[in-house]
């Protein structure tokens, strides 16, 4: 209940404008301006209790407590380490990044990246933080997460052996900004160690809220120079690699000077005129710093002679060490993949208009409730979170004919805290969506789950390329102008997990959840005098005897009796707490007992959704499978959103993802009440009410 609460409030507060770059969540909790005027008072340097100096924050496995690796470290303060520490000295460059030991490359090209843009470094690494002027030994950082931004809080005690870092650490050793940057990336993951193995588009989207392409270069588009081009011009951030066929090849230099497994950022792409034609080169940077390119168009590559010495000189001024030039041909065949992080309005600080437009939706797959795994799962598919987007206005350079206006958009879907999770065995869902076209006589219809028929008749109009065990899987596609349903899920149904689902669009994109809302309108029977017949009157006097009206005990006692007598319903019996409900809706005069018109109304909804139970259950095991709870829900005359589904899975089901009679009744009598309750306050059918604490006890404590 607290949760669901907490929950509540965040997303009040999200609507209030907290979680963007401007008004970050405080990880943890933790205020930055507090901690550190706090520590300058009391005159100590500031030691985080939420990311102590110790094993833990190392590691769980290759560099847990007592493994190899960790042996003889030692956490100091850069004071302890060099003379004269500084956080940057003269702008952060690449020569302030050089891998440790541990296998974060893939981070560290994305930090390297951070370095071609001040505009970007300024909102991860936030200035006026400095090892003189206000130093407390304390740092923080800012990170986007999910949907949000948040700012870390970090201590400055680093790992070191032998006196110095054991990971991310500057050329010169006496600038420290790279080092804490990936202590607070780490605190954030749940250790240095979770940051092992991953991609670079990962470290792109986690410093600039954008969204990936990933591109395989054996089966490269035709019009990919031209995607790069526009890309580095809408100051998007590029990264590459080359596959590695084992765990030997990881980092091995190829003939060319070139290092497999290891994430490179692309730079420039710039067409020259050599010997009379045009030539399309790719600049390529190694975080290293070292290690280049030694083929066709390298530093000091012949080629270079026959380029315009203007041109050169421009695109040699430009370059840096560990850069360097390549042809557009050869960096295909060289490369396995290129990773494009296009980055969100609020990222981009130029006024150049070639800016994203965003929609995003955060989701969960709930076992038992929105975890239906693929459309290779048609009983459970449609029971995964729906989401749509209205494509109104063409891209301005659309391809399509003036009769078929085309769309440019990039869906993702990522998943949440998998690298958190590392340490409890958790790895990488098996994810993917699908992308379906809404028909006319459906569009408006906004506020009901579509269902298992809708997939089994309607192809889609796009989709994720593969399920793949990734943290995002994402495609850029072209539309025709239209409404349309996007379906995220796992590979396999009942894979429980947090995602968020962007869509970036050229033009503005219209967008909602599909069945957003609460809505009730539960059978409510009529007692007419023939309703009540003898035998009824009889069974209803036996239980009230002089007093004329049954307690919860009385109900409790009847409805049992009559459950053993049903072979085709599997029970545990209604609870005492179940009947007082079952009174509580029934009884609007307060007193605590019910009426005979009052039991054969209560009756006649037992008996209604007995009907609708029995249909749900398509085996006759005398349960209800948890996705067919949906289905149910309908049938009783409820529309409920994804959010409160999960909750009455979570509540009603067993562990084996079966829900029993009993539960069931006991669900809907709940939800009855609440409506009812809920209808009750609201006098102006405003969709609000107000309640004093007093108040909202009295309501609740049912």
């Amino acid at each position: 209940m607290s949760g669901a609460a907490a929950k509540v409030a965040k997303d009040r507060a999200v609507a209030e404008g907290l979680g963007t770059n401007k008004d970050p969540v405080k990880y943890l909790n933790q205020d930055f301006e507090e901690l550190r005027a706090q520590c300058l008072a009391s005159k100590t340097l500031f030691k985080d209790d939420q990311f102590p100096a110790c094993a833990s924050a190392l590691g769980y496995k290759d560099l847990g407590p007592n493994s190899a690796k960790t042996q003889g470290i030692v956490w100091k303060r850069p004071s302890d380490i060099c003379a004269n520490p500084q956080f940057i000295v003269d702008g952060a460059t690449r020569g302030d990044i050089r891998q440790g030991a541990l296998g974060d490359c893939w981070l560290l090209a994305a930090i390297a990246s951070l370095t071609l843009d001040p505009n970007i470094l300024a909102q991860v690494v936030p200035e006026n933080q400095s090892f003189q002027k206000g130093y407390a030994g304390i740092f923080h950082f800012q990170f986007w997460q999910y949907g949000e931004w948040v700012d870390v809080v970090v201590d400055d005690r680093l790992p070191t052996k032998n006196g110095h870092l054991v990971f991310v650490h500057s050329a010169e050793g006496d600038e420290f900004w790279s080092a804490l940057l990936e202590k607070a990336y780490a605190k954030l993951n749940g250790s240095y160690e979770a940051l092992t193995g991953g991609s670079t588009i990962e470290g792109f989207e986690d410093f600039t809220g954008g969204i990936s392409e990933l591109y395989h270069l054996d089966k490269a588009p035709a019009d990919l120079y031209q995607i790069i081009q526009k890309a580095l011009k809408a100051e998007s951030l590029l990264g590459c690699s080359i596959d590695i066929a084992n765990a030997y090849d990881t980092e091995a230099i190829t003939s060319r000077k070139l290092v497999k497994g290891h994430a490179y950022s692309v730079t420039g792409a710039e067409e020259v005129l050599y010997r009379g034609k045009n030539v399309q080169l790719i600049r390529v940077r190694n975080p290293w710093g070292e290690v280049e390119w030694d083929g066709p168009w390298s530093d000091e590559a012949p080629e270079w002679n026959y380029v315009d010495p203007k041109v050169r000189a421009a695109l040699d001024k430009k370059s840096e060490d560990g850069e360097f030039w390549m042809t557009f041909s050869d960096w295909i065949k060289e490369y396995s993949q290129l990773e494009i992080c296009n980055l969100s309005p609020d990222t981009l600080m130029s006024n150049e208009q070639h800016k994203w437009n965003i929609t995003l939706f955060n989701g969960i797959w709930s076992r038992g409730s929105t975890a239906g795994g693929c459309q290779n799962y048609p009983a459970t598919f449609w029971t995964n979170p729906q989401f749509r987007i209205k494509l109104e206005e063409p891209d301005d350079d659309h391809d399509g004919s003036s009769h078929d206006p085309c769309c440019t958009v990039i869906v993702g879907l990522m998943q949440k805290n998998r690298r958190r999770q590392r340490k409890l065995g958790e790895d990488l869902l098996t994810i993917g969506y699908a992308l379906y076209p809404v028909p006319k006589e459906l569009q408006n219809q906004t506020d009901v789950h579509l269902n298992k028929e809708f997939f089994q008749k309607t192809p889609s109009a796009g989709r994720s390329d593969t399920f793949i065990n990734m943290r995002e899987v994402s495609k850029r596609m072209k539309l025709p102008v239209g409404d349309y349903l996007i379906v995220p899920c796992t590979f396999e149904p009942f894979k429980a997990g947090d995602f968020c689902l962007r869509i970036f669009s050229e033009k503005a994109a219209k967008s909602l959840e599909v069945g957003d809302v609460a809505k009730a309108d539960p059978y409510e029977p009529q007692v007419s005098e023939k309703d009540l017949t003898n035998d009824f009157k009889n069974i209803f006097h036996k239980l009230a005897g002089d007093k004329g009206e049954i307690t919860a005990k009385d109900l409790q006692t009847i409805l049992n009796k009559l459950l053993t007598k049903r072979t085709d319903l599997k029970s545990n019996g209604f609870s005492l707490a179940t009947c007082r409900e079952m009174v509580s809706l029934m009884d609007m005069d307060g007193t605590g007992t019910l009426s005979l018109v009052q039991f054969k109304t209560l009756w006649m909804k037992i008996q209604k959704y007995m009907e609708i139970f029995l249909k749900a259950d398509k085996d006759k095991s005398g349960t209800m499978d948890a996705h067919e709870m949906r289905a149910a829900l309908q049938n009783a005359g409820f529309s409920l959103n994804n959010t409160i589904q999960q909750n009455i899975a979570q509540r009603y089901t067993d562990s084996d993802l079966t829900i029993n009679f009993d539960s069931f009744i006991s669900c809907m009598i709940r939800l009855e009440t609440l409506f009812k309750m809920f209808k009750l306050l609201d006098k102006d059918n405003s969709g609000k009410i107000d309640f004093s604490l007093p108040e909202w006890l009295c309501a609740t404590l049912i």
